[in-house]
């Protein structure tokens, strides 16, 4: 497998809204990114993916996006963009730029056009269709509850929006359109970008008659994803997206792909296939939803989760690329969710990252993950910010659901989970801001926070800076092939990788009990050697006793 600075980097995501205000405003900003620069560089990360900071009216958060080529105003200016920019490569650290191409925002130019006329040259830039007896054109519902349609008043048709209806779907089938796209992303790769980060881009091709779907029982509105996901031209779009663009330059690419499969992936990543990088794949995210999806909780049963990691580093293996993530702005915080964020907290957080940062792949970092950020609950549901939030809370009520159980899963699986403030120190607002933050901050932000964790040297962060540390000097990480041993241990997941005559040992107990495991025999008479773990004294060879979230990963010789 060709070797590549993107396979060997680590990302660090950073949400704006919520990273650091350096206006007091209330809203994270990029002076103030700018202002934490030196912190991510001790922390040692490659790259900062940086979510959406173009012009938007913030309907979805900067993912409904008015201008390409303009920042939004509470954010900064293109200067203060080129300042971080210049401020990062200073530092040796790439930015990969978030692009949202499936849709647009309603208040985009293309938009205001099309929308004066049929007749407007701009109309095909949409998806248009009549509606059927007084009703929607199909029974397609939008990822954000309702109907994935609505009627414009002015020419008597509907347009498709898969998410809120302030963002209406882009017609890829139209090749001005594209070309326009392929545009834009060329006049930020000219600016200097070292990349970008694509959201749902597997849904940019629809099937052309847009067919009815089969509801679930008792819902009115039906998927429809079966008719977008993986859509007839997707690959000859991103064939024709990385000929036009990405190919001239040496950048890194992901897709965020909703119901992607490794089938999928080999098809999207394959090296010889000139179409992305990596892919964002969900199943690992979807294994604590209930039969009727996210908001319907269940326990994730570790079996599942080492039967789909295992899968996806198995299918991928010398042929695609796996991008390795628990968190981001759309996902709770992995250490509340699959850990324990109580008395453990500070061993389970350090466990989920040694599990993930040893797999092939290039691991990604959600601003707060690296101090063991924790998901927050909010009684009142007048303080959550996020559309697809406030939607299932008002369809939950008409479906009879209590505010309490509606409350219970906001609080698991909410996306405002992420979207809390970053938590800087124990001053007022955990030193997000000097004014009132946009979102409130988690309560707990006095005993979790960066000050702290940098000054304690068996801090979440320092042993998260450590991992970074051993990518870099460690070959095998990056490289080796993956192989998942005590498969069918129910507590602990254990693999190892191997490159050459090296062999890499990765133990961790996934809950509170204790646990003996054998070294594999092969491994057995061998002195390894400890690499990192979660506990200050550790063993390295025959009987390992796993204690409470134990962490150990060994190097063979």
């Amino acid at each position: 497998m060709k070797k590549q600075w993107w396979k060997e980097s680590v990302v660090y995501q950073i949400y704006p809204r919520s990273f650091m205000d350096s206006n007091g405003d209330g809203i994270g900003d990029l002076q103030g990114i700018i202002s934490k620069l030196d912190y991510l560089n001790e922390l040692g990360i490659d790259v900062i993916w940086l979510s959406p900071v173009y012009k938007s009216p913030n309907d979805d958060n900067g993912y409904d996006i008015s201008d390409y080529q303009d920042i939004m105003s509470e954010f900064g200016t293109m200067e203060d963009w080129e300042e971080l920019l210049g401020q990062m490569h200073k530092r040796g650290i790439k930015l990969i730029m978030d692009l949202v191409v499936n849709h647009s925002s309603d208040e985009h130019a293309w938009f205001a056009e099309a929308k004066k006329s049929k007749d407007s040259p701009y109309r095909d830039y949409y998806i248009w269709r009549e509606g059927k007896d007084g009703k929607e054109p199909n029974n397609w519902g939008s990822n954000f509850g309702g109907s994935a349609w609505e009627l414009d008043e002015n020419t008597g048709e509907y347009f498709l929006h898969l998410f809120s209806k302030k963002q209406p779907d882009l017609n890829w089938e139209n090749p001005k359109l594209r070309c326009e796209i392929y545009d834009l992303m060329t006049w930020w790769l000219d600016k200097g970008i070292d990349g970008l980060r694509m959201d749902v881009i597997n849904f940019i091709s629809k099937v052309d008659s847009l067919p009815e779907d089969e509801p679930k029982p008792g819902k009115k509105y039906a998927s429809g994803s079966k008719y977008y996901r993986n859509g007839p031209r997707i690959h000859e779009y991103l064939k024709e997206m990385n000929e036009k663009a990405l190919s001239r330059y040496d950048v890194m690419t992901v897709g965020e792909m909703p119901g992607v499969t490794p089938e999928w992936a080999r098809q999207y990543t394959g090296e010889d296939r000139k179409e992305l990088n990596m892919v964002f794949q969900f199943e690992h995210v979807s294994l604590d939803n209930g039969p009727n999806g996210k908001w319907d909780l269940k326990p994730l049963a570790l079996q599942d989760l080492k039967a789909n990691l295992s899968k996806w580093q198995i299918e991928l293996d010398e042929v695609g690329w796996n991008s390795l993530y628990f968190n981001n702005h759309d996902q709770p915080r992995s250490v509340s969710r699959f850990a324990n964020d109580g008395e453990y907290r500070e061993k389970s957080a350090k466990m989920l990252a040694t599990l993930l940062h040893m797999m092939k792949g290039t691991p990604y970092i959600y601003q707060g993950e690296e101090i063991g950020m924790t998901n927050v609950r909010f009684d009142y549901i007048g303080d959550y910010k996020d559309i697809e939030t406030l939607n299932f809370y008002k369809e939950a009520l008409q479906d009879g659901w209590t505010e309490q159980k509606a409350l219970e899963s906001i609080h698991a699986k909410g996306r405002d989970n992420a979207r809390t403030p970053m938590q800087w120190n124990s001053s007022e607002h955990g030193g997000f801001t000097k004014g009132t933050p946009w979102i409130k901050v988690n309560p707990n932000y006095k005993k979790i926070n960066a000050e702290q964790a940098l000054k304690e040297p068996g801090s979440v962060f320092h042993y998260y800076r450590k991992l970074i540390e051993l990518r870099k000097q460690h070959e095998i990480i990056v490289y080796g092939r993956y192989n998942l041993i005590l498969e069918n241990h129910p507590e602990v997941y254990a693999y190892t990788r191997i490159l050459g005559n090296q062999t890499l040992l990765v133990l961790c107990n996934f809950y509170n009990g204790s646990h003996e495991v054998e070294v594999p025999a092969q491994l057995q008479g061998t002195s390894p050697k400890v690499l990192i773990g979660n506990y200050k004294d550790l063993q390295g060879s025959g009987t390992i006793k796993l204690r409470p979230y134990e962490a150990q990963v060994l190097l063979f010789n």
